[in-house]
């Protein structure tokens, strides 16, 4: 069912970047190179792919289903006939019937973690991968094309080729390979909505394009004309992507497990950053809720993998590092624990798909017997000796901080130094962890999808078995005592995951329709007159005007009485042609150089005049253009500035109200005026 679109919010100038703050490197004039990142073949016939147009296919018969849906309850709200909505009310029961076997169908789908697993045949735990938005196909080609001719006055036709490229690179993405190469595919596109966004999306006029992506667990579509959804869907798709590379690591050698720590923690900033500033979404995947569990659940793998990393590190069997095994193994049962509760929350509790709950609960439970069974080693395995030396300190200081409350009974230093008490509470502790690993499989047993994961089912049973194998050992025949409970113990990390946030400076890319001109001035939030030609006829006393900056060249000044003013030359005029050439992007010094390379006809020049409305931002951005004499340095330097601007303006698309004082500009006559305080090398008169 379509929904009403929305527009979005622009930020007001003080909070936006002027055009030579963008975000992406600009080219020089005429320079304009196509991208070479292609998506995967949407035919190949690969797991994953052949995943993906299931998913596809789930969703186009959802949107259908819910069409028909959304038309009965239309046609039974409206008719009077009790007939008729007997018949409709019949109706709508057998479509709500088949939308929740779809569902049903769709999340078995999401939750097919397999796909996406590593090829390596180490025993691991399963990581939680998430599935792609799918999105439809868009044609901007009409929109643009009379965009182009209607607000940039040009013929549409000559940019045909931009036009495909556009589309060309919007499907690619909608494919993206599983690495490195579909990350910046994914970047490529979301920053060419920059521009995009620039050219042809005006703050007060909608471009009639509409976006349609389905959410990436329930498969419901949604629809907006606003590009903010647009650029919302593509940076879940980034996060989502992250998380698919994240779990397809080798995590039995300690470089695939940096590689996953780093992807699942990108994938953590790309929901993090959608959650700071997006607001109102359209779709449930990137609601509050929904990306506060995502990041949440990608911090919890992360330590997972700093755990997995620990392990495979410790070499040795010593009494301190089985305890800092126990505590690392704690924090990450501690961590799943608090994804669980998201996912319990009232919004999430009916979305999270169930094998996604019962994976997070499994973990939980399975790192916490691993916890107690770590514990039992370091009692059972190892003995202080008599007389106390340096390591025999450093192990009772950590033991003294092992627990999170003190057990009653002997001191901690004691029970180090008694055998059988350390066997007793070692046998305590494997007690619980055979226990936690009862109930990790008991839950596990319970959901059909992770049933059918035998890896999974592997890692339960081996560690299970271990447990059991080893309070076999402890346990006596004359142990009649009944077994203490043991303490909880005090989870510790010796590295906290952090949230990496999205860098989307890390693929520049070239302006597609950059031959309309620089932002600064040919830009969907300006508006201009028709181009004018002046013809200047030179005298003694020169052409009587002051040019200014470049990229355009601005007239700073037209001398009263002169060659200029006589032609109609205004101030505040933008040279866009010179006897027929396009000089758009031309520098200060080739303009003039065109200018005296003029015969005695005189020069045919091609300008335009910016007008007052909806020009504050554009005027501004003008004022900067023609002042700053060292614009590469200002691009460096504002790099990242531009790309860590205030995200509302890209994300959020619920309407706003108008800022105060947002109309008000310098006038004078039909054109702004600029200031000549400050003259500069780049100003002069001829």
């Amino acid at each position: 069912m379509e929904e009403p679109a929305t527009r979005e919010s622009e930020m007001s100038l003080s909070d936006g970047p002027s055009d030579d703050e963008m975000p992406l490197t600009l080219p020089a004039e005429g320079s304009h190179s196509g991208s070479i990142r292609k998506g995967c073949d949407p035919f190949a016939q690969t797991q994953r792919s052949k995943l993906q147009h299931r998913r596809a296919r789930i969703n186009q018969q959802i949107n259908k289903e819910m069409r028909m849906r959304a038309g009965a309850e239309n046609l039974f709200r409206a008719t009077t006939n009790n007939k008729v909505k007997e018949t409709v009310a019949l109706e709508l029961s057998f479509v709500n019937s088949n939308l929740q076997l779809l569902k049903e169908e769709l999340e078995e789908l999401n939750s097919n973690m397999e796909v996406y697993q590593t090829d390596s045949e180490a025993i691991n735990v399963p990581m939680i991968p998430l599935g792609l938005k799918e999105t439809k196909e868009v044609d901007f080609t009409v929109s643009i094309q009379d965009f182009i001719c209607e607000h940039y006055g040009e013929d549409s036709a000559l940019y045909d080729k931009e036009i495909k490229e556009l589309m060309e690179l919007r499907q690619a993405m909608r494919t993206p390979s599983r690495n490195q190469a579909g990350l910046e595919l994914l970047m490529e596109y979301y920053n060419q909505l920059y521009y995009l966004d620039q050219r042809f999306f005006p703050q007060h006029r909608n471009l009639g394009v509409h976006f349609h992506w389905y959410d990436s667990l329930t498969g419901v579509p949604s629809c907006q004309r606003t590009l903010a959804f647009e650029k919302g869907s593509v940076l879940f798709n980034i996060g989502a992507l992250y998380t698919q590379i994240g779990a397809r690591q080798d995590r039995s050698v300690t470089a695939g497990i940096d590689q996953a720590v780093d992807a699942f923690q990108r994938a953590a900033g790309a929901f993090n950053y959608l959650k700071e500033n997006f607001s109102n979404a359209p779709s449930l995947d990137m609601s509050g809720p929904s990306l506060c569990m995502l990041v949440r659940l990608m911090i919890a793998q992360v330590q997972e993998c700093v755990f997995e990393r620990v392990t495979l590190t410790t070499q040795d069997t010593h009494f301190t590092s089985q305890l800092r095994l126990a505590q690392e193994a704690a924090r990450v049962s501690d961590v799943y624990m608090l994804v669980q509760q998201t996912m319990t929350q009232p919004l999430m509790k009916d979305y999270v798909p169930f094998s996604w709950a019962s994976m997070v609960q499994v973990k939980s439970e399975h790192f916490r017997a691993l916890s107690h069974y770590y514990a039992a080693v370091a009692l059972c395995d190892h003995t202080l000796s008599a007389e106390e030396d340096e390591g025999d300190e450093e192990a009772e200081k950590a033991f003294l901080q092992f627990y999170v409350n003190v057990p009653p009974g002997p001191t901690l230093s004691q029970v180090l130094r008694d055998p059988e008490r350390r066997r007793k509470l070692g046998k305590a502790h494997l007690r619980r962890a055979v226990i936690r690993h009862e109930e990790a499989m008991r839950v596990h047993s319970l959901c059909k999808i992770l049933r059918k994961m035998d890896i999974l089912q592997d890692v339960l049973s081996l560690t299970h078995k271990r447990s059991l194998d080893k309070y076999s050992e402890l346990d006596r025949e004359d142990d009649f005592d009944e077994t203490a409970e043991a303490p909880e113990i005090q989870s510790q990390t010796h590295q906290k995951p952090e949230i990496t946030p999205i860098n989307f400076s890390t693929v520049q890319v070239t302006d597609i329709f950059q031959r309309l001109g620089p932002l600064s001035v040919f830009c969907a939030r300006a508006r201009w007159g028709p181009v004018r030609v002046i013809c200047l006829q030179r005298r003694e006393g020169g052409l009587g005007l002051t040019l200014r900056g470049d990229s355009p060249v601005l007239v700073a000044g037209v001398v009263p009485g002169g060659c200029a003013a006589e032609a109609g030359l205004r101030e505040g005029d933008y040279i866009v042609a010179v006897d027929g050439q396009d000089c758009k992007w031309a520098k200060h010094g080739e303009v003039v150089h065109m200018l005296k390379s003029c015969s005695d006809r005189g020069a045919e020049l091609g300008v335009v005049t910016l007008h007052s409305h909806d020009t504050q931002q554009v005027e501004r951005r003008a004022i900067m253009l023609s002042l700053g004499s060292d614009k590469e340095n200002t691009r460096q330097r504002l790099l990242v500035g531009a790309k860590g601007q205030s995200s509302a303006s890209l994300l959020n698309w619920n309407r706003k109200k108008k800022r105060e004082g947002s109309g008000v500009t310098k006038r004078l006559g039909s054109t702004f005026s600029l200031s000549f305080g400050s003259v500069r090398d780049t100003e002069a008169m001829y």
